[in-house]
Order: structure tokens, then sequence, then C-alpha cells
């Protein structure tokens, strides 16, 4: 296979699981089919098959393009922040800018994913898993970050305070898609907001952080 076929068979690829990405946050990932993709797509189904074999290995491979965009378009660019308090709320206006992109008509796909997938076991939900427990991972350790900046009491249990964080961010996504609250946003930046004074050194604003260096994220810490 010449390099120039190749080139085209990976845009085809990634053209394909675009598309499948976009229709899934509207009809989720169980809704995806190889018919309704190859419709889409104005393709043949077998073209389509050719490329995932089953619709499971879609569906995997759908999730872990939802999960790079993530990285791509939240963690990355919060990464820039300074360490701590800083940087969490990187990642959770981050957090509201995904959920609210024109590119994801129905909302962020995995959170989506979450709540289909949460009593169906095989790799799609295996894949989601692990994507959450990086994510939480990543909270943590930036909550760990802002204890030992001085910005966060000692006592703060990093696990609980990303509990919280995400429960926020899913209640954000319940009120804006199901609810269609057009105080949404206002009321997760609230829920931030008290989470974050609460968890503060006593007298304390955002202190001053130190430069530092992150490791960068799993692809699978997904939103």
């Amino acid at each position: 296979m010449t390099t120039r076929s190749t080139s085209k068979g990976k845009q085809t690829r990634q053209a394909i699981l675009d598309q499948a990405l976009s229709l899934a946050t509207r009809v989720g990932v169980e809704g995806l089919t190889i018919g309704r993709l190859a419709e889409d797509l104005g393709m043949s189904k077998s073209g389509l098959i050719a490329h995932f074999q089953t619709k499971e290995a879609l569906q995997v491979q759908v999730l872990e393009t939802g999960a790079h965009r993530f990285v791509e378009e939240v963690i990355r660019p919060a990464l820039k922040a300074p360490w701590g308090e800083p940087r969490l709320r990187a990642l959770f206006e981050g957090f509201i800018a995904w959920e609210a992109s024109p590119s994801l008509p129905g909302g962020c796909p995995l959170i989506a994913a979450s709540t289909e997938l949460d009593d169906r076991p095989g790799p799609a939900r295996d894949y989601l898993v692990q994507s959450r427990r990086d994510l939480f991972d990543l909270l943590a350790g930036t909550v760990r970050s802002a204890v030992q900046e001085g910005q966060f009491r000692t006592d703060v249990d990093p696990e609980q305070f990303s509990y919280e964080f995400w429960g926020a961010m899913l209640a954000y996504h319940h009120a804006r898609r199901l609810m269609q609250d057009p105080r949404a946003s206002e009321r997760a930046r609230r829920a931030f907001d008290t989470l974050v004074r609460a968890a503060r050194v006593t007298g304390s604003a955002t202190s001053r952080p130190k430069a530092g260096r992150a490791k960068a994220p799993a692809q699978r810490a997904g939103g």
C-alpha cells in the first residue's frame, strides 16, 4: 500500500469518526449503527465495515475520539495555568465551554455514554470507566497541588473535592440539556466557587502559585 493511499485511508477513517461522534451526541453510542452512519456519510455499509468490523469496535473508537478531543480542548489548555486553584478554575471553565461547543450538538458524548453504558458490560463501558478514573486522578492531583501551594487547607480531601467538582458538572449538563435552564452556567459557577471557598486556607484568596510543569494527561481522561 502506498503512502498516499494510507494517508487517504486515515483521513477517511477520521472523517467517519468525527461524524460518528457528532451523531453520538444526538442518538447516543448505542444508537450508532453502521447503516445509519453509512447513510449520513453517503458511504456503503461494506466500506464502513472495512474500517470498524463491528458496532462495538465503532463505539469504542468513537469514545476514544471524544476523549482525545476533550484532552486537546479542555485539559491541555488548562495545564498551562499555574498550579492549584488557578488550574482547577481553568479545568472548570474548560468543561463549561466543552459542554456548550457547537461541534457537540447534544452536549458531552462521554457524559451521555456514562448513562447509557453504566450497566452494560463490555469494552465500551470498560474504556469509559478508565477514562473517568483518569479524569478523577487528574482532578485529585490538582487539588493536592493547591494544598502544597498553601492555597487549600491541609485537611481537604482531594477525592471528595473531585467528587463534588464532578457533581457540579453533571448537574450543569442536566440543567442545560434536559431542563434548558438559562442560568445553568451561572449556577454551576456558583457551586464551584462555594466548593473552592470552603477549601481555601482561612483568610486566603487565590494564593501566589508557583510555576510548575505537569505530566501530559492520558488520552483517556475524557469529560
